[in-house]
């Protein structure tokens, strides 16, 4: 009963239906399943799926968002259970994300703050447009390891880098990684502010931050 019910899991993330998900997440509390399995065995194998068919360029951006939208109604659905419960999902690391100032694309960074947080990490999303010392105050305020930085701009790229400088003036940087993404990025743009990490897309997002906080 319960394979079939995983598997329906895995298919409703696979076709992006968030009311599918959350209608079988609540299935499976009234089945008495663990919430932590129905997460893991179901529906992040369906997470994994489309992120694999995503790099292999079979399926595309919206998908990707469909896939991280049900993945996340089907969680909310879980959550109270598993607080009911006291079964807590491994945290890999706690995350604060941020468009940076001046810059106000949201979709990709969005993307990244579902894909991780389907991926069993604490996402703190500060939304677009913030401001380095926004960002700083959150790490501190919530003890992150990680930060993730999207730039669209070529302009904005630079803020980027005025993160690390301040993290690194408050000796923050040797437990603090940062990853850094957006259209203009690139390797060589990473190397020279000295960030941890980068990806083209949300799932290599998922890969590099499970690789920083030394969870891959």
């Amino acid at each position: 009963m319960s394979a079939e019910l995983f598997q329906k899991m895995a298919q409703s993330i696979i076709e992006g239906d968030a009311d599918l998900a959350a209608d079988l997440a609540r299935q499976s509390i009234e089945a008495g399943l663990d919430p932590l399995e129905a997460i893991n065995q179901g529906f992040v194998v369906g997470v994994n799926t489309v992120g694999e068919s995503f790099s292999c360029g079979d399926a595309f951006l919206p998908e990707l968002v469909m896939a991280g939208e049900a993945m996340k109604a089907a969680v909310a659905v879980l959550e109270p259970e598993m607080k009911r419960l006291g079964a807590e999902r491994q945290v890999f690391g706690r995350v604060v994300l941020a468009t940076v100032q001046g810059d106000i694309h949201e979709i990709g960074k969005s993307l990244v703050g579902t894909m991780l947080s389907a991926s069993g990490f604490e996402v703190h999303d500060l939304g677009v447009d913030v401001p380095t010392a926004r960002i700083i105050e959150k790490v501190k305020e919530v003890d992150a390891n990680l930060v993730g930085l999207s730039a669209l701009l070529t302009t904005t790229m630079v803020r980027q880098k005025e993160v690390i400088d301040e993290l690194d003036k408050l000796g923050l940087r040797a437990r603090v990684k940062v990853m850094v993404g957006g259209a203009p990025v690139t390797r060589d743009w990473v190397q020279k502010i000295e960030a941890d990490g980068y990806s083209e897309d949300a799932i290599g997002a998922v890969a590099v931050a499970r690789q920083l906080v030394g969870a891959a």
